[in-house]
């Protein structure tokens, strides 16, 4: 840190201690004056949270109860001011802090003090299948958002990945409730520890951007346990989280966000969530139902849509004076008041007024490490074949080749820009371009390829056609002359890209990348075909092209990680968190036509209820284009056959299953086995086989390690809606042990009882 920076770190603390010290003399000044000599418990950070939360709440008026539950800026709720209780500060930042913006409009401050580390989408973090990475992932982007003063960071994403489409899949974490809770949980630990809340979204079923505000999701029980709620289960349960934010969408019936079943039945109820519920920006709909059905913090609100928003003040909220008068007039009882005003309080005190967290940092070199292993390993290979002849093209040696043609816009474009509320100002930015240069040097030749406009919302700029000829037959000459042609290209955060706000308009790729892609291939067979994206993508030329990577949204340093991948400095190990595919109608979501997705624009039935990903393509026997847990290495791995502990479970019993996996190739490398359970017979529909179990293990050549997977009884089980409750029932169980959902190299059989 320089010393100027320094300086004004330390002018900005003091600033805020002397206002603290302000607050709290005020709330001595009026304890004295109340004639009240017991000292002040709420501000001891030594006595437990629940007596501090409850002495505060005896102290506060009505008023001050109610106050904290709305916003009074675009990022930003009240404490109460005459207790010295100080206001929470919000930020967008699912991959990194956001960009400071205004107090009251949308618009970015200007500052030139809040430029961040761009940490890899959270579905590269998936790809890793790695947790000790989600927890560094977590610490440093939480370590940014403390020195950033901010006290809860809105994410990360775990909503379930059902089809292709949604505009925001880039922000989660797959298609798996058990990846995306071992993936969501040590980032939520790790970002809590630095004092700021991790705010887990969007609760819930918030899986498509199209009419996000009121598309009314139809979905069983069944599949609203087992799939798109165990993420958020984890999260609480097991990742203690302080906040979650509400949904836009409604569920049968009702708005999300303020909702009986999913706010006060489960989180609240079954889960036993202490925190606070905080809407999306905009999501509340309703005075008595946000105040009756769970919502705690209300944000980003327009009472009237025909108006701007300057014509309204904040009080005017569902939860401001509304709110307060339903209270005078008993319509809603004190009890929920004190519950809400609590849980507000657990936040502040847990944040804003923790004295023990750490001081936090700021893009220093350890961020940019964590964000380059993210990327690292998260880096899918999803074909290298040899051609005739000839080596698989990677990785590059550094010698190889005379002259590298790079093409396509991905390969220069600053991918932080975009994708909506994700949008990240970067201190550093190293494209895919920058970092193949830094190896191979002049060797590198560029080409744009195709035209991909600039990030727009609400529609997509038309690209004149004789630009998309011009650039498309530059890349061709320039391909016919090189001895190797990198395609960088895929999706963008354009709008009707990967991006809030709006969904996939078509499943292909866009900007006429297909017909470059094809027109590349022509004069050139030496082709790696690298796709940026957050989705999966068609693939026509799949069968033409020798090697695919996919790589994602990498972050601040993405280049360098992905030259190093594709120069073998680091053997790819991601494997895909989502199921690629052949043509969108095999997606599950699509094969029921338009109610199942995307709706009527009032209402959607999810009429594959539990099969949702591999789950649909193991059980419906359809091949997918690349499977769920899919990658390949620049390495071999032979697995032995598992050994299983017993060949019987009985209730409340344990069983493990062990499986040795040793390097056969001549490169270190890390391989992700994966075990699937599957119930040979069920009163009720149950998938083939479930993810329950992986572990990523690092083997150099030759180097052979012994895994074991411990089954537990709640992994045999499924949610009885009839029952509500969740069932194990006794019979004949496989235990895959797997490379990927389609790849089984062995299976075991026992029983349960």
């Amino acid at each position: 840190m320089t010393s100027l920076s320094w300086q004004k770190r330390k002018k900005n603390i003091m600033k805020k201690t002397f206002i603290f010290i302000g607050l709290l003399s005020i709330a001595c000044a009026s304890l004295h004056a109340q004639n009240k000599t017991d000292i002040p418990v709420y501000l001891d950070d030594k006595q437990p949270l629940e007596v501090r939360v409850q002495d505060a709440l005896k102290r506060m008026t009505l008023e001050e109860k109610t106050r904290p539950s709305y916003a009074q800026g675009k990022f930003s709720s009240p404490g109460c001011p005459r207790l010295g209780i100080p206001e929470l500060w919000m930020s967008d930042g699912p991959h990194g802090v956001r960009a400071e913006i205004n107090w009251n409009d949308w618009g970015y401050a200007g500052w030139t003090s809040d430029s961040c580390t761009a940490f890899p989408a959270l579905t590269c973090l998936a790809a890793s299948w790695n947790p000790d990475l989600a927890a560094k992932y977590g610490k440093a982007i939480g370590e940014e958002a403390r020195y950033r003063e901010k006290d809860v960071l809105l994410g990360p994403g775990v909503n379930i990945y059902r089809t292709p489409l949604n505009g925001r899949n880039f922000e989660y974490l797959g298609e798996d409730p058990y990846l995306a809770s071992e993936m969501c949980v040590p980032y939520i630990q790790e970002v809590q520890k630095n004092g700021v809340a991790a705010c887990v979204k969007h609760y819930a079923l918030n899986n498509q951007e199209l009419w996000r505000g009121h598309i009314d999701v139809q979905v069983s029980d069944r599949a609203l346990y087992e799939i798109y709620l165990p993420a958020f289960k984890a999260a609480v349960q097991r990742g203690g989280v302080w906040s979650i934010m509400g949904a836009y969408n409604k569920v049968r019936g009702m708005h999300a966000t303020h909702h009986k079943l999913l706010n006060n039945d489960i989180l609240k109820g079954e889960w036993g969530f202490d925190g606070c519920v905080i809407t999306d920006w905009g999501a509340a709909h309703d005075t008595y139902e946000a105040a009756m059905y769970g919502l705690d913090i209300e944000m980003g609100s327009y009472t009237n849509g025909l108006t701007s928003e300057s014509e309204f003040g904040y009080d005017d909220y569902y939860l401001g004076k509304n709110y307060l008068k339903m209270v005078k007039e008993g319509k809603i009882p004190m009890e929920v008041v004190n519950d809400k005003a609590a849980r507000v309080l657990r936040l502040i005190f847990r944040t804003a007024m923790n004295r023990q967290k750490p001081f936090g940092s700021m893009t220093n070199e350890a961020h940019e490490q964590a964000a380059y292993q993210v990327a690292t390993e998260g880096i899918v290979l999803l074909k290298n074949e040899a051609a005739k002849k000839q080596p698989a093209l990677l990785p590059v040696a550094p010698d190889q080749y005379k002259q590298i043609l790079v093409v396509g816009d991905n390969a220069t474009r600053n991918l932080m820009l975009g994708g909506g509320s994700s949008e990240l100002k970067v201190k550093k930015f190293i494209s895919p371009l920058d970092g193949l240069k830094k190896y191979f040097g002049n060797r590198i030749v560029y080409a744009q390829g195709y035209a991909a406009g600039r990030p727009m919302y609400g529609r997509e700029e038309k690209i004149p056609q004789a630009t998309v000829d011009s650039l498309r037959n530059d890349a061709v000459e320039k391909a016919a002359k090189a001895d190797l042609v990198i395609f960088i290209g895929g999706l963008n955060k354009n709008h009707f890209q990967d991006c809030e706000g709006g969904d996939r308009l078509s499943y292909e790729l866009p900007f006429g990348q297909n017909e470059l892609i094809k027109g590349l291939l022509k004069v050139n067979k030496n082709l790696v075909a690298v796709i940026v994206s957050g989705n999966a993508v068609e693939m026509p030329w799949v069968k033409e092209v020798p090697t695919i990577v996919q790589s994602w949204y990498l972050g601040s340093v993405g280049g360098d990680a992905l030259a190093d991948v594709l120069t073998g400095k680091v053997n790819p190990s991601g494997k895909l968190p989502f199921s690629y595919p052949v043509k969108l109608k095999d997606c599950p979501a699509h094969f029921y036509g338009e109610m199942s997705y995307p709706g009527d624009s009032i209402k959607q039935e999810y009429k594959e209820d539990i099969l949702v990903g591999y789950r649909w393509y193991d059980t419906k026997k359809i091949k997918p284009l690349f499977p769920f847990g899919y990658g390949l290495s620049y390495t071999t791995y032979k697995y032995s056959k598992p050994v299983l502990s017993a060949k019987q479970m009985n209730e409340g019993e344990t069983l493990s299953v062990s499986v040795k996996v040793k390097n056969t190739g001549t490169v270190a490398g890390k391989e992700t086995v994966q075990l699937y359970i599957g119930d040979e017979k069920c009163s009720l529909l149950r998938p083939q086989k479930e993810l329950k179990g992986f572990q990523k293990v690092s083997l150099q050549p030759g180097e052979e390690k012994e895994i074991t997977f411990t089954i537990k009884p709640k992994d045999l089980q499924f949610f009885d809606d009839r029952k509500h409750e969740w069932v194990a029932e006794p019979g004949k169980f496989k235990a895959y042990i797997s490379s990927s959902s389609a790849d089984t190299q062995n299976i075991v059989e026992f029983e349960y009882k």
